[in-house]
Parts: structure tokens; C-alpha cells; sequence
């Protein structure tokens, strides 16, 4: 009886073993396979981006522009090209985009620039001006510039509108709705789940909070939405009549004006910008297709006219392993791009800790001699700005000159790390200021008393016990409320510090209040008006550089992450495109809609600072 069983064992374990073994060489033949896949991929010639003669550029902008990527995993990032999945969240740099316009300018087999801005999600007015002067500088080479496409939006619009010829699909539109900001609110929500929701602030103007403890918009925060967004259509309106040689007073602000625009050309939005000067011409696809092949030839293969895209053309031209002189000296720049958050961040996102690393990474190189700190950012966690601020001092104490470089967003904890620097500079059109502090701290235990849950206890102390199942003590709210006057009150005196300012003349301007650049600097919060390239060459200036390179300080990767990077970028080289200049993502729905809601709340909720106060300008993104 015993012998069966072990008979059995054995055979049981030899099966086993060749199953074993049989999955470990499969598992290896397709790890291998996978592997002669890409080197044969990598190493074959004819696979390599070629760029034809006369042809045309296309800048078939998709996702957003943005200051600096979030980190996506390499071999995410291919299988997706591979599988021909559209990323989630799409992302173009704005410094690969003037490149590329750049590099087109001088380059003889480009002879027209087409610009496809159909699939542009979002981008910042401050971006499309800095792409606009791009497409203006590539016009000085008498190269034309073309933008088509069947509907355009505003910020798409914006863009069309530096091109020489406008063409639109004949059943397409163009709405210019101007800016504004409406937020969604939660008071009474919160009120009928019985969520008691303490709050504690400084600054009249503070409004991050408003949706939490009231049902509509304070007249305050009307007021100061009012004149910045005012100051950003003014500027969009003046761009696009100057490209356009159109009247700014022709821009239709009221429902009325549209509607009286649209009767005459009977109901059609494409009509309507024909006739408004918003286009030159309506066309069909078909149509666009043959004057492009008119103007620069067909295409070798397919029925399409000659041309390059611009993810082709920025491998074409970027260099796999960017080379710098370790031997020059460097203006470095650090971009700080995103929400500040406390601790180590990945890239697209403001990491207190990781932040301050990249600041002390420049301050430690010897061949560093000033620092551009490039801030995109609403601002975040108090304690997380303040971290990365006394790194901007000690770059400052080493002799390291220090510019701040403000791009779309500088506002609240984007102006605390600001504020220590030699010089400020911003775009005219930066929204900036927010100079105030909030807390927040909700308890449920009404919520939880509806269900029968209770909390009971006893403690040493009145801090003893402290829980969002509890009411919050108001002696301890009083805490609370001191340690934000305290944070205001530190805010303010660094700004006062630091610009020249009394105590008294920077809580005239900041109470929370947000500012647009060109007024930052009629009040004295920001030096001058300029771009990242002006912020640079005051950097050298100022360090009595006149020989130099700039250095993006990144965040390190390990020998394999860059190995693995560097391996899956030319590998995408060798595969299709997933967006196409003749294909346009689907308009907005109400899932968008729901999905901005649930963003506002974890826009509140991603916040970490570890005393749980914030500097942070939520009323700062227009929709």
C-alpha cells in the first residue's frame, strides 16, 4: 500500500519538473525573441527617419503643452506606440516644440510649415505666445506657414492664427468663448452628508477654500477673477487681431453680437469665421489635401501630400545622448513644474525634497555660476516651499546668482519659492501672486452619528485624541487659526524682505489676491518681463558670464532606466503614429465634466504638508 503512493509522488513530480521546464524556456524564447526584435529593429538602416526634400512640417499639436513631463515608465510608453494606444494623458514640451520650429527655419528641405492644432487639449497663454514668436521667427526665412483642421477652439485658434493661410472644414466652427472661472461648489452637498468642514485662512481673496464653505463665489473673489481674466483676453484678443488684421472691437463678447453674426451667415459657424476674418477659406479635406500636394508634392507612398510629423522630426534631429562640456561653465536650471507636494516627487510634480536636491545638485557643481529656477506651479504645501526656498538662499550665499522664470502659473507657494531670488521674471501674461494660507480640517461625526457611530474616550490632554470621527475642539480650532496667521504672517515678511517692500505695502497687494505679470510688476512683485530665454541671459549677466552653456538639471536615472530610455525612444522611431492630421478627439462630454469635479477634490486631497497648511491658488486655472 505504501509502494502507490510514492509511484504516484514521483511521476507527479517529473511531470511537474517538464512543465517547469517547459515554462522556462518558453518564458525565455519570447524574452530572447523580444530581444533580437529590437536590435534587429535598432540596427537596421532602413528603418532610420529620413526627411524628405521639399516637403512640409507638420505640427500636429496633441494632449498639453507643458513646462515638464510626468515621468512615464519607458516600457509603458512602447507598448502603447506598439499597441497603438492613445496615452491617457498626452504631453508635448514646450522646449522640443521651439526647437523644432527652430530648427525647421533653417533647414532647406522644409519648405512649408503646416499646423494641425486640432487634438491640443490645454496649454497656457504664455505657451502660445512663446510658440507664436516661434512661428513669427520661422516667417522671417519667406517660408509659408498653413493651419487647417474642422474645428478649432481657443487655444487651438490662437495658434492657427500666426499662419498665413487659414482654412477650415466648411461644416466646421470656431467659437472664441473668452476666459473665465467657474468652480464647482460643495457647501450644501456637504451639509446634507453632514460633514462638518473647519477652515481656517488669510487673505480676503483667498478663495481656494470658497467651495467647501459657501454655494456660490464671493463678490471678493469675483472681483479679483474679473480683472486678471479681463487682462488675459485683452492680450488673447490683441495677438489675434494683429495676426489677423482684424478690429479687437470685433470680437463677439455678447450672445446677442454672436447670434447677430450668425443669422447672416445663416446658422453656419464656418460661415460666420469666413465672413468675421477669423479664416481665409472653407475647405474640404479632399481640397486641403490637394493644394498641400500642389504646394509640396505627393507623397512616395499613399495618396497623401509630402511631409513629416512633428514627432518624426524632433527624432530626426534630437541627439539620443545629449552631450554637454563638463569643462564650460553652466547656467543650470532647475524647472519646477506642478503641484508642490512634500518629499520625492517624480517629474510633472513639485517635490519638496526632490526639488531642494536639484537646487543643491547645482550648488555643489563647481561649474555652475547661476541658476534659473523655471516655477509652473499653483503652489501647494507651505512647509514643502519653504524647503526648496532655503535652498534658493543657500545658492545665493554660495555666490550663485539665482533668476526665477515664471511661465503660465507662479502663484501662492510658485511665488514663496520665487521670492528669494536675485530677480523675478514673468511673461506678461503669468498669473501669479495668491500670496495667502489656508487649512483645512473636516469631521464626520454628524455623518456618523446618522449611522449609530460614536466616539468616546478619554485622553491626558485637550490634543489627546484628535480625529475627523470626533467635533474639533474650538480651543484647539484657535490653534489652528494662530499657526495660519503665523504662516501668513512669515509669508508676507519674506516678500517684504526680499523686495523692498514694508510690511504693510505687501498685505495691500496680497490678501490671497492673484495678479497677472505685467501688473506683478507695476506693483513690485516681479522685476521684469521676459521669457525663460531672457531669465537665462540675466543669469549670466549677473554672474559676468560671457561664454556659457545651460544645463537642465534633471532628476538622475539609474545606468539601467537610462539604458532602458534611450532604447525604447529610437525603438519608437520604427513605429506608427497613433495621431493622425486628418483625426480629432471626441469633443468634451459630461464624463469630462464629472471627471473635472472628482479633480477638484483630489487636487485638495493629493495636498501633503505635514502641518496640514497650504499655499496653494486653486482659483488660478480658467475653464
Amino acid at each position: 500500500m505504501s509502494e502507490k503512493p510514492s509511484v504516484i509522488k514521483k511521476v507527479l513530480k517529473k511531470l511537474w519538473a517538464i512543465i517547469n521546464t517547459s515554462r522556462k524556456v518558453f518564458l525565455n524564447l519570447v524574452f530572447f525573441g523580444f530581444l533580437i526584435f529590437l536590435y534587429s529593429v535598432l540596427t537596421d538602416d532602413s528603418h532610420e527617419v529620413k526627411i524628405p526634400n521639399e516637403t512640409a512640417l507638420v505640427l500636429n499639436f496633441y494632449g498639453t503643452i507643458v513646462e515638464q513631463k510626468h515621468e512615464v515608465d519607458p516600457a509603458d510608453a512602447i507598448m502603447q506606440e506598439a499597441f497603438n494606444q492613445k496615452e491617457e494623458n498626452p504631453e508635448m514640451l514646450i522646449t522640443d516644440i521651439k526647437n523644432v520650429i527652430k530648427t525647421a527655419k533653417n533647414d532647406d528641405r522644409i519648405k512649408t510649415l503646416v499646423l494641425y492644432p486640432q487634438n491640443l487639449k490645454r496649454a497656457g497663454l504664455h505657451h502660445l505666445q512663446e510658440i507664436g514668436a516661434a512661428i513669427n521667427d520661422f516667417k522671417q526665412s519667406g517660408k509659408e506657414v498653413v493651419a487647417f483642421g474642422d474645428y478649432f477652439s481657443q487655444d487651438q485658434y490662437f495658434l492657427a492664427s500666426y499662419a498665413d493661410k487659414v482654412w477650415i472644414n466648411p461644416e466646421g466652427a470656431i467659437v472664441l468663448e473668452g476666459f473665465g472661472r467657474y468652480r464647482t461648489y460643495f457647501k450644501a452637498a456637504l451639509e446634507k452628508l453632514n460633514v462638518t468642514q473647519h477652515v481656517f485662512k488669510v487673505g480676503t481673496y483667498k478663495s481656494a477654500v470658497e467651495p467647501y464653505i459657501r454655494d456660490n463665489m464671493s463678490e471678493e473673489a469675483k472681483e479679483a477673477n474679473k480683472e486678471w481674466l479681463t487682462q488675459l483676453w485683452t492680450s488673447y484678443k490683441h495677438d489675434v487681431a494683429e495676426n489677423r488684421n482684424i478690429d479687437m472691437n470685433d470680437f463677439d463678447e455678447t450672445a446677442v453680437g454672436l447670434l447677430a453674426k450668425l443669422e447672416q451667415a445663416e446658422g453656419s459657424f464656418a460661415v460666420y469665421a469666413l465672413q468675421s476674418g477669423l479664416v481665409d477659406e472653407l475647405r474640404t479635406r479632399e481640397q486641403i489635401r490637394i493644394a498641400m500636394i500642389d504646394k509640396v508634392g505627393k507623397a512616395h507612398a499613399g495618396d497623401q501630400y509630402n511631409q513629416i510629423s512633428y514627432k518624426d522630426y524632433l527624432k530626426a534631429n534630437k541627439a539620443p545622448f545629449p552631450v554637454v562640456n563638463p569643462m564650460t561653465d553652466k547656467v543650470a536650471i532647475v524647472v519646477a513644474k506642478g503641484t508642490i507636494l512634500n518629499g520625492d516627487q517624480d517629474p510633472g510634480t513639485i517635490g519638496g525634497d526632490s526639488t531642494a536636491k536639484l537646487l543643491r545638485k547645482a550648488r555643489l557643481n563647481d561649474k555652475v555660476k547661476a541658476v534659473v529656477l523655471r516655477v509652473d506651479s499653483g503652489g501647494g504645501s507651505a512647509y514643502a516651499s519653504e524647503i526648496i526656498r532655503q535652498e534658493v538662499e543657500l545658492l545665493k550665499a554660495a555666490g550663485k546668482p539665482v533668476i526665477a522664470s515664471m511661465a503660465n502659473y507662479a502663484a501662492s507657494g510658485g511665488y514663496w519659492i520665487s521670492a528669494s531670488a536675485n530677480e523675478i521674471w514673468a511673461s506678461p501674461n503669468t498669473i501669479t501672486g495668491s500670496i495667502g494660507i489656508f487649512g483645512m480640517f473636516p469631521t464626520f461625526e454628524r455623518a456618523l452619528d446618522k449611522i449609530g457611530i460614536h466616539t468616546d474616550g478619554v485622553g491626558t490632554t485637550d490634543l489627546a485624541g484628535l480625529s475627523v470621527s470626533r467635533p474639533l475642539n474650538k480651543d484647539i480650532g484657535n490653534i489652528i487659526q494662530a499657526s495660519i496667521n503665523r504662516g501668513y504672517k512669515e509669508f508676507i515678511t519674506l516678500v517684504s524682505e526680499n523686495r523692498g517692500m514694508t510690511l504693510e505695502e505687501v498685505d495691500a497687494i496680497a490678501q490671497g489676491r492673484v495678479w497677472t505679470g505685467a501688473k506683478a510688476q507695476e506693483l513690485g512683485l516681479v522685476d521684469k518681463l521676459g521669457n525663460l530665454d531672457d531669465a537665462v541671459i540675466a543669469a549670466a549677466d549677473r554672474a559676468g558670464l560671457k561664454v556659457y552653456d545651460t544645463w537642465l538639471v534633471e532628476k538622475e536615472l539609474s545606468a539601467k532606466d537610462m539604458f532602458l530610455r534611450n532604447m525604447f525612444e529610437s525603438a519608437q522611431t520604427f513605429l506608427p503614429e497613433s495621431e493622425s492630421p486628418m483625426t480629432s478627439l471626441a469633443n468634451p462630454t459630461l464624463k469630462q465634466r464629472i471627471m473635472k469635479m472628482i479633480n477638484e477634490f483630489e487636487s485638495i486631497n493629493q495636498l501633503n504638508d505635514p502641518r496640514g497648511i497650504y499655499s496653494v491658488c486653486l482659483t488660478c486655472e480658467m475653464n
